[in-house]
């Protein structure tokens, strides 16, 4: 495994880090110079590197870690065992993956990294466009801030997603009794009429999954919020990463709302990603008879 900052590639006027990523050999380009990379240099390339190994973390289909909520459960009150409401979780996901033909909408990107070698903070607001049965295509509206940021960590994390929606890298993440083991925690009430409550954990490891608990819709049997970790570290330089999701109904969908990370970095740093979806516009093939319905989220989050 290469050691940041230790071994440096000299290449005309680049100086290039390689990361210590176990597959892929991944780099940072620094500025150019007259010499090797001073400690500051290093150690801004080794939270570069932290803050990339984020977006493993955040691009996939999610879960979580620790149980922000205070609302109580109970598993006498649920009125369906584990594996009745994974049954029709995964069978509702199903039927609304072939429902989806089209989904667009807005995203608002924002990273505060607060830590050495300095604080610094980007956004970036895009276009999304989804069409089934898995491509993805962003276009940046805006953007502001540290050119570190937008350049190697969120146009990185676009790039991420859409390799995640192919359907052999969906085959190994999403949530169903192939990746996942679940147990049943509680049930606890909502908006909605109630929430099953699953402990999820992988049956293997890698930064693509996560072990952490999901709340399940117990009309439409969809994931309304999950807390969790990646099963596996995504970098060296990463002590430990929380996530935090929430999805809210639009038409017969349950899309993202809201994903935050927060993850905290072994040279003192700590990095708090945010993702805000709005205007959601979807494509229906359920509800039509010559042309399928679009829907609107008619929602702003502020």
């Amino acid at each position: 495994m290469e050691k940041i900052g230790r071994e440096a590639v000299h290449a005309t006027s680049r100086v290039v880090y390689f990361s210590d990523e176990p597959r892929t050999r991944r780099y940072i380009e620094a500025q150019p110079d007259d010499g090797p990379p001073d400690k500051s240099q290093r150690d801004r390339s080794r939270n570069v590197i932290a803050l990339i190994g984020w977006v493993a973390a955040i691009t996939v289909p999610k879960l979580i870690g620790a149980d922000s909520r205070a609302k109580s459960s109970s598993i006498a009150s649920a009125s369906l065992s584990a594996d009745q409401v994974v049954d029709n979780l995964v069978r509702k996901n199903e039927e609304r993956a072939e429902a989806l033909l089209h989904c667009e909408g807005i995203r608002v990107y924002h990273l505060a990294y607060r830590g050495f070698p300095g604080d610094r903070d980007a956004e970036m607001t895009v276009e999304a466009t989804y069409n089934r049965p898995s491509s993805k295509d962003f276009k940046v509206v805006s953007q502001s801030g540290s050119r570190l940021i937008l350049d190697r960590v969120f146009k990185k994390l676009l790039e991420s997603e859409k390799e995640a929606a192919q359907p052999a890298m969906r085959a190994r993440t999403q949530l169903n009794r192939d990746n996942y083991n679940f147990e049943l925690l509680g049930y606890e009430p909502s908006e909605t009429g109630g929430q099953y409550v699953l402990r999820v954990s992988p049956k293997s490891r890698s930064k693509f999954v996560y072990s952490g608990k999901v709340w399940v819709d117990g009309t439409d049997f969809a994931v309304t919020h999950l807390e969790a970790e990646p099963a596996q570290n995504p970098s060296f330089w990463t002590k430990k990463s929380e996530i935090h999701h929430e999805y809210k109904k639009v038409g017969g969908f349950w899309l993202p709302a809201r994903n935050e990370s927060v993850s905290y970095i072994r040279l003192g740093g700590r990095a708090t990603p945010t993702i805000e979806y709005d205007d959601y516009r979807v494509t229906d093939a359920r509800q039509h008879t010559e042309a399928p319905t679009v829907l609107s989220s008619g929602e702003r989050r502020r």
